[in-house]
């Protein structure tokens, strides 16, 4: 993604940054992240404000209506902008600003008709790809409780749906069956376990989307992705400060969040490890980070609310699992692997960590309900 730049030089990634350079003039492009799926770059200007910005260049296979992900953006950030102005918070919170190019357009299209935009850098914040140590679990909640709080009264309405179907189980589960249906999988007995493991929990895909269609679940605006390092941590104390990457904002359930927030946080073996049997949920880290989420989200939170919470942490590690596996049987073809086996290996540890959750749903849910 980023080499075909190289032929141009950084010259040509000079003059696109330029387009949105209103405070200074460019001098330097440098690749930045460890992202996925755009391309991401760090714009440093010699102006006398904001010294630094982030360019990227919007990846048009994943997200096919640029234009509708940047008009959401500009929507909620906006939205939020204004909730901080007229909040009185007892400590640093920024979100994001999409600048604007010389000609008032919030993206620029160059020669190629690639999708360029650019977007403020917190300044004086880093973010990590694991949690460094368990201090860092209430930080993590409270950032994702900040996030949600502040676009809470947002309605969701206002935002367009960029990515249909991200985070349907029930939808992911029925992919699987016609993936199932076409390929014979090789047997072994890690295949075994995963096909047994997706049979035995067939009824439970359809939980958040029967508690949503019965509205026991309001649409709420989510993040949609909310890894650990897509938090940014101030450099100095180490408080979270912003929560970043936000094309995936969109109506959904706060659960799918809240359940991402803590598949990803509370699994110290990692989402690449293949020592299958160090994978466990970690219930002191869960309860730093739901103790951190709680206690900004309770302004908005329903009973209902609560009594969904073990369901999401549970679901959204077995439909992270899921994915892989039908990736895997698929002959993956939508996540990077580094070898033919990376996506069933990726699979266990889901399912694998999903196992763990259920072993520990009773301390789960009374740590939710102590917190209440």
């Amino acid at each position: 993604m980023i080499e075909d730049f190289n032929i141009q030089g950084t010259e040509n990634l000079v003059a696109i940054a330029d387009q949105f350079a209103q405070l200074g003039k460019v001098t330097d492009v440098k690749a930045f992240g460890s992202g996925n799926i755009n391309d991401t770059f760090f714009v440093t200007l010699n102006g006398l404000e904001s010294q630094h910005f982030v360019l990227q260049r919007i990846n048009t296979q994943v997200f096919r209506q640029p234009q509708l992900i940047m008009q959401n953006m500009r929507t909620f950030t906006e939205h939020v902008h204004k909730r901080l102005q007229c909040t009185r918070l007892s400590r640093r919170w920024e979100v994001p600003r999409v600048l604007l190019t010389k000609d008032a357009q919030d993206h620029w299209r160059d020669a190629n008709g690639s999708f360029w935009r650019a977007i403020s850098f917190i300044e004086g914040s880093q973010s990590f790809d694991t949690m460094r140590d368990r201090s860092y679990a209430k930080e993590i909640g409270f950032a994702l409780g900040m996030f949600h709080n502040l676009i809470s009264d947002l309605p969701p309405e206002k935002l367009a749906d960029t990515l249909q179907g991200f985070h349907i189980t029930p939808l992911y589960l029925q992919h699987y069956k016609e993936v199932l249906a076409k390929t014979s999988a090789r047997q072994s007995s890690e295949v075994n376990y995963c096909l047994q493991f997706v049979s035995d929990r067939q009824t439970f895909a359809h939980i958040l989307e029967n508690a949503k269609a019965e509205g026991k679940l309001p649409l709420r605006l989510m993040h949609g992705d909310p890894k650990i390092n897509n938090i940014m941590f101030d450099t100095v104390t180490q408080q979270a400060v912003s929560v970043i990457d936000l094309d995936t904002v969109k109506p959904g359930l706060v659960h799918y969040d809240i359940g991402d927030c803590l598949r990803s946080g509370c699994n110290p073996a990692g989402e690449e490890t293949e020592n299958w049997e160090s994978i466990y949920f970690d219930t002191d880290l869960c309860q730093g980070i739901l103790q951190g989420y709680l206690s900004v989200a309770k302004a908005f939170l329903t009973e209902n609310d609560y009594a969904y919470i073990y369901d999401a942490i549970r679901l959204i590690a077995f439909e992270l699992g899921l994915r892989f596996f039908a990736d895997y049987l698929a002959g993956n073809v939508y996540f990077k692997v580094k070898h033919p086996e990376h996506n069933l290996a990726r699979a266990i540890v889901q399912f694998k960590l999903t196992a763990s959750i259920e072993s520990q749903e009773t301390q789960i849910r009374n740590i939710i309900k102590d917190m209440k």
